[in-house]
């Protein structure tokens, strides 16, 4: 029986905005993707190895009309002088947890990706920062929360670019993470249904459905995840207090063929996740309540909501030579903190009621044009229209002229903001292949910003590719870059709002963020050894005028802007791969080191201590790890049946010391293991069983300390957990 796309598409996007949403938070790294340097080839499956650098599409050869223009929308993307790391569906299906491990995770495979709590990654050194794409399709940023918004099982490919980037991507540039959707023509028509389930009282039923008639093709899917351990424990306790989590998550991706040249797709998505947030016992109160002195830690109720909706209409095809994709998009993110009202009070002298929402609307253009035999210009335009809202209700104690609590009667303050910021950028590049062994890539990028006050820049690219023997490639960049603030904003109008009260803090007169302007310098060598054996070796330095940082200095989960007037950032990746036969294995060793220097907005976060020390001395920011390394290896037993081990280490990131964050935490180690296995019954036909063991070893390390610039409560990373999946495929 036929279904229509079109039906099944309404009925899912119905479903999935009828629910609630987020990822499973507990596995690391595991079996050899693909990654490449310099001028990545237009195909997915000219990959090679890890990180071998693969063979430039010159002519497209015989490919159905969506290969063909699945290569048009690729031609609009050089790599040329950036680093690239790409990650498979195949890949990703081998992890522990397979497709239902969370994307920050997946990309946690990489090298220079760093862990942080919260489910936050640092690519680099740099905190947040990172661009996600779809399709080529950029979408805007959320506002800052636990859950992820994209499903590991939409992805045919992810593709992390950093280093110096052309100058077709911008905004967030530490990383660009460019996933690449599955799709129903590719897939034939059928689907997947399983579940995941485990220990921490893990259940994550999933579906996938897809295919394809006549001009029309279609990707969906959906799942639903709940557990005891939604946000790192903030105590080394196997079972944390208060910590259960209920998500749902959805993907659709709808195309229409309007000829062979021209392809119309709408992708949506939705996310809604709900979190407690986990107790830390043996707290004592600061401050007394009505006539109530003690408060037990262990039965604070605070809670945090998120949500994320966003639909993009992408129009893509060639016109003659030029390849071309114009898309639209909107963005919807909200978040809801609420607090403990009592129990808030006294630990903390305030209890903030918060909401947040975030609603994008974009424009996007890109275009690519072949000339003069061996140039490609590449050039287009992006826009974006953000229009934020904060509104909070705040229970506070007065206080003393000295700063002692007045009075155990609370009483409430209103505060909120409204602020609407325009991003405009335009660019023009052009790749101009020199010989057969050297290539240049070179180009302008315009952006203009405008929120709290209009900033711009024009920003030079340029990057070079030496493909100094077969199996010896060399690249090197420069970019400069331009990044706006995230739009959530404290404004001095609610500092002074919080004067005389248990929440007040100093306005030091600087409170609006500034955009960050960068220079940065990327180079690096790849050798293939022969067919099996991959080694790279990359190295980056970054100057920063303005650098950004993020803090939680509040008792909510919620976090604030605030810029050093100085920054540079150093680091060196190394990765060795190796493919051959039913083994594979990977080795990824990153150093980093990200340095700050004179706080010049923000300043109501720090004390008048630490301002004077950072006014005249570089410090490190608190997600600075000066080692990170990942690795693992997979075997295919039989063609059914694989076993693989992976791990994650890390030198640890900053907390308190005689400087501010002048420490670093504990290293740490974590191993993993899985075997998976296809069975085959004779009623119902194949089905997937995988089992992962997560922190084999069952050691307890931090991930933050609680101490530090901007860092809220004690993080530890997973204890030991046992997962099994079940899954099966069907057609239809």
């Amino acid at each position: 029986m036929k279904v229509s796309p079109l039906a099944l598409g309404l009925s899912f996007a119905l479903y999935a905005f009828a629910g609630y949403a987020a990822p499973v938070n507990q596995v690391s790294a595991a079996v050899a993707p693909t990654a490449s340097t310099g001028d990545q080839g237009d195909a997915d499956s000219d990959q090679g190895s890890r990180n071998r650098r693969a063979t430039k599409a010159k002519q497209l050869g015989a490919v159905n009309v969506t290969a063909a223009l699945d290569v048009a929308r690729n031609s609009l993307s050089p790599d040329t002088g950036s680093s690239e790391y790409v990650i498979n569906a195949q890949n990703i299906q081998a992890l522990p947890l397979g497709a239902s491990t969370p994307l920050n995770q997946v990309l946690l495979q990489a090298p220079g990706v760093v862990q942080d709590s919260y489910g936050q990654l640092h690519v680099r050194g740099d905190h947040a920062n990172l661009q996600y794409r779809i399709n080529g399709v950029m979408l805007p940023e959320s506002i800052a929360g636990f859950g992820q918004a994209l499903d590991s099982r939409m992805i045919q490919s992810v593709k992390l670019l950093d280093g110096a980037l052309p100058a077709q991507y911008g905004e967030r540039t530490a990383a660009v993470v460019d996933v690449t959707t599955k799709s129903g023509v590719e897939l034939g028509n059928g689907g997947v249904v399983g579940i995941t389930g485990g220990s921490f009282g893990t259940v994550n039923p999933y579906v996938s459905l897809w295919g394809s008639s006549g001009n029309w093709s279609y990707f969906f899917t959906g799942n639903y995840l709940e557990n005891n351990v939604g946000i790192e424990n903030p105590t080394r306790s196997r079972d944390p207090i208060h910590d259960h989590t209920n998500q749902l998550k959805g993907f659709g991706d709808v195309s229409y063929l309007i000829n062979n040249d021209t392809r119309l797709s709408f992708l949506f998505g939705v996310t809604n996740n709900r979190f407690q947030i986990p107790d830390n016992p043996s707290q004592t109160a600061n401050f007394g309540y009505l006539n109530q002195t003690a408060f037990d830690s262990t039965q604070l109720n605070e809670r945090q909501n998120e949500q994320t909706r966003f639909g993009l209409l992408a129009l893509q095809g060639k016109l003659g030579d030029t390849a071309y994709q114009v898309s639209i998009g909107q963005r919807y993110s909200g978040l809801q903190y609420r607090p403990d009202d009592i129990g808030d009070l006294m630990f903390n002298g305030v209890a903030g009621r918060i909401n947040q929402t975030d609603r994008a609307s974009t424009l996007q253009a890109d275009f690519a044009t072949p000339w003069g035999g061996s140039h490609t210009l590449r050039y287009g335009v992006y826009y974006e229209f953000d229009r934020a809202m904060t509104n909070t209700n705040s229970l506070v104690f007065p206080t003393n002229p000295d700063g002692s609590q007045a009075s155990t009667v609370p009483f409430n303050i209103f505060t909120g903001d409204r602020i609407l910021a325009k991003t405009a950028a335009i660019y023009v590049q052009d790749e101009w292949d020199i010989s057969d062994a050297l290539t240049l890539n070179y180009g302008l990028r315009g952006d203009r910003y405008t929120a709290f006050r209009e900033e711009s820049q024009l920003s030079p690219r340029v990057g070079l590719v030496w493909q100094a023997t077969d199996s010896t490639a060399v690249h090197a960049g420069y970019s400069r870059y331009f990044t706006p603030p995230q739009t959530e904003l404290i404004s001095s109008k609610n500092i002074d709002a919080f004067a005389n009260t248990t929440n007040a803090v100093k306005n030091y007169g600087n409170n609006t963020p500034l955009t960050e302007r960068s220079d940065y310098f990327d180079v690096g060598v790849q050798q293939n050894i022969g067919s099996d054996w991959t080694l790279g070796l990359d190295g980056y330095y970054r100057k920063v005028q303005r650098l950004q940082d993020l803090g939680q200095f509040g008792a909510a989960l919620v976090y604030s802007n605030f810029n050093y007037r100085y920054g540079r950032v150093r680091g060196t990746e190394l990765t060795v791969s190796y493919n051959h036969g039913p083994l594979s294995a990977y080795f990824n060793a990153a150093y980093s080191r990200a340095m700050g220097k004179d706080v010049m907005t923000g300043q109501y976060n720090f004390g008048v201590d630490e301002l004077d020390y950072i006014s005249s001395h570089y410090i490190h920011l608190d997600h600075d790890q000066k080692l990170a390394s990942s690795g693992g290896a997979t075997y295919a037993i039989t063609d059914s049946t694989k076993v693989g081990a992976d791990y994650l280490f890390g030198s640890g990131l900053r907390q308190a010391g005689l400087v501010p964050n002048g420490r670093s935490l504990p290293y740490y180690f974590q191993l993993n293991f899985n075997v998976s296995h296809d069975l085959n019954f004779d009623r119902i036909g194949k089905v997937h069983a995988q089992l992962a063991l997560i922190n084999a070893l069952d050691r307890s390390y931090r991930l933050r300390s609680g101490t530090g610039i901007g860092v809220g409560a004690p993080q530890y990373g997973p204890r030991r957990g046992v997962f099994l999946t079940l899954e099966k495929p069907f057609s239809f």
